[in-house]
């Protein structure tokens, strides 16, 4: 298998839903074999980006290329094709709750190869071994915690050892703790796949600090930083600094109540009847 690592160039990239644009006139370089993690506030972008690179929308202009590929001229097929290379670790796990973690770890070879069944098993082991859940193999997501359903996802996410992974908010609904191994979890995995280029979206800022190699920073659509992330810190802009910095935001004065009397009179009689 190809073991080359691939960038990500973003160019001029305008994208949403509809008539409604999300992202306007981006541009962005994710460095070969790094973790870049993407940070941002709710509604900057983000998970319409991550739409966007994995190919479940399209652009309505610019070009995205993975290893100076670019995925938006290719036909439908072509970029099917392509996408059988990425790994993606959903932010639930998204395993199927019918099948064993062994199953699900296969899944992706079940569906792409017609290798034996032995082997497709030996490989899912290999895998959830990476990943500290070999002996859990034969249970089913609905009798592990959520941090060990993340950790098989990320398994079947890098079984075909793919050039791309990409991770969507891989910490969230987790404790510090378990959120803390699964951070390990991807360094372990960029130590074993050095050629893996990481693309992790994240609001976690204690994650950013222990595993990214490159930081990108969206504000209303658009690329506000780029860089490592040492220079990320190091930066004075002042969005970066409060989003960072977690600046509480000046207090405002509501318009008005939330209820009036004649709701709060219905919702007395309600709560005592």
């Amino acid at each position: 298998m190809n073991k080359e690592a691939w960038d990500i160039s973003i160019e001029s990239l305008n994208g949403g839903y509809g008539s409604h644009l999300v992202l306007r006139d981006f541009s962005a370089v994710m460095p070969a074999g790094t973790i870049t993690t993407i940070l941002g506030e709710s509604g900057c972008g983000k998970t319409t980006l991550l739409r966007l690179l994995l190919g479940l929308n399209r652009p309505q202009s610019g070009r995205i290329l993975f290893g100076g590929r670019d995925v938006c001229a290719m036909s439908d097929r072509q970029f099917h094709k392509l996408r059988r290379r990425f790994g993606v670790l959903f932010q639930d796990g998204a395993l199927l709750s019918s099948l064993t973690l062994a199953e699900n770890v296969a899944l992706p070879l079940v569906e792409h190869t017609r290798l034996p069944r032995k082997v497709l098993r030996d490989a899912a082991l290999r895998t959830l071994e990476l990943v500290g859940l070999d002996k859990f193999a034969d249970f089913y997501p609905g009798e592990l915690s959520g941090g060990m359903r993340k950790r098989a996802g990320l398994a079947r996410a890098i079984v075909t050892e793919p050039p791309v992974l990409f991770c969507d908010e891989p910490t969230s609904g987790l404790d510090p703790i378990t959120a803390a191994q699964m951070d390990q979890l991807l360094l372990d995995m960029k130590a074993c796949y050095p050629h893996m280029t990481t693309v992790v979206v994240t609001h976690d800022l204690g994650s950013v600090e222990h595993i990214a190699e490159h930081v990108l920073v969206l504000k209303e659509g658009r690329s506000a930083f780029s860089g490592s992330k040492e220079e990320l810190y190091a930066a004075d802009d002042p969005y970066l600094r409060r989003f960072l910095d977690r600046k509480y935001e000046e207090s405002r004065r509501m318009a008005a109540p939330p209820l009036d009397s004649s709701v709060r009179e219905a919702l007395s009689e309600w709560l005592d009847d």
